[in-house]
């Protein structure tokens, strides 16, 4: 079967092999991937910014729709035939996370990643596929749309509350039509006119373009009246000195990236002052999933794709997300 591998920690370093097709023991399924999603940890970790002690070569990317295609001994969850998503962080099936899960069973690093042909997972590390959505859009869940889902739960969003996404990225358009969704008001941060265009066809209220305004916490507050956002989704990981500005007395910021940068600074008093709760947010367990999914179908929430690459073009894919020219979810087609 095809696997895209890297051997090196780059983007050049991906090659397209040659190798042995997954057998499937006792509790396993063999997933025939049908579509893959990139990740903002993909291309870290490709880049060799995260995780470089990872052996080489490896398989990158973690999330992905596929088909059952065989079981092994003693599985029940699934039937060949069936449409399932393998469980970014596998073993993690409900409750809070532990150290053990969070170091040791994550796809595409350290476990095997699913740009290759077929993967093994245990069948209680699945989920099935909502029936509403193609393997394109139902291969974005697992990262980007849990992560948006577990920012804004812990956030503890109610309806009639402000929420501030950060671009055009998979985590923000997902926490965007979340919270809309939940009866939530969204301003959006964007850098051009066009992603500002996307924002407010999702719904979002406010636009500000960070760019022309790099003081943009204080208009987030303007724009709410001088009170703040309950919520902000902090992807960006270099502007939390703006977020605790654009934030409430007693808000929540969720930090769920590091697009911009994996060190920042900040005033310490801008978090105690206005008892500002910030926690850092990891996807979430399967039963989230399973939740969020449930939330997707009764809403008909549909993901955002902004381009498709085939396997072999794969790098393309990574490049486009190097240079932040998406807007929305690439996928990594099988066909």
């Amino acid at each position: 079967m095809r696997a895209l591998q890297a051997r090196r920690f780059a983007i050049d370093g991906l090659t397209l092999s040659e190798i042995d097709r997954p057998v499937p023991r006792r509790g396993e399924i063999l997933v025939r991937v049908r579509a893959a999603s990139l990740n903002y940890r993909d291309l870290a970790i490709l880049c060799g910014g995260y995780m470089p002690q990872l052996p080489l070569p490896y398989t990158p990317c973690s999330d992905a729709c596929g088909v059952v295609e065989a079981v092994g001994e003693d599985v029940s969850r699934f039937r060949v035939g069936e449409r399932v998503i393998p469980v970014y962080i596998q073993g993690w099936r409900d409750g809070a996370l532990t150290p053990e899960q969070r170091n040791g069973g994550s796809l595409g690093g350290p476990l095997t990643g699913v740009l290759q042909d077929y993967v093994v997972v245990p069948a209680e590390e699945a989920v099935a596929a909502p029936d509403y959505l193609d393997d394109d859009q139902a291969s974005t869940l697992p990262i980007a749309a849990l992560t948006a889902w577990s920012c804004l739960q812990q956030g503890r969003l109610q309806a009639g509350q402000t929420v501030l996404v950060q671009g055009t990225g998979g985590v923000a358009l997902f926490a965007a039509q979340f919270a809309r969704a939940a009866g939530a008001r969204v301003i959006g941060l964007t850098s051009s006119d066009a992603k500002a265009a996307l924002l407010r066809s999702l719904g979002v209220d406010t636009v500000i373009n960070y760019r022309h305004t790099p003081a943009w916490g204080q208009s987030v507050r303007e724009a709410t009246g001088g009170r703040g956002v309950d919520i902000v989704v902090e992807t960006t990981g270099s502007s939390l000195s703006e977020s605790l500005t654009a934030v409430r007395f007693n808000g929540f910021v969720g930090v769920v990236g590091f697009v911009g940068g994996m060190e920042t600074s900040l005033n310490i008093r801008q978090l105690i002052g206005p008892m500002i709760r910030m926690q850092g947010v990891v996807v979430g367990s399967r039963a989230a999933l399973e939740a969020m999914i449930r939330m997707m179908a009764l809403h008909q929430i549909r993901p955002l794709i902004d381009s498709r690459f085939p396997l072999a073009q794969a790098a393309e894919g990574f490049a486009r997300m190097q240079r932040g020219e998406h807007s929305g979810k690439i996928v990594i087609s099988f066909d």
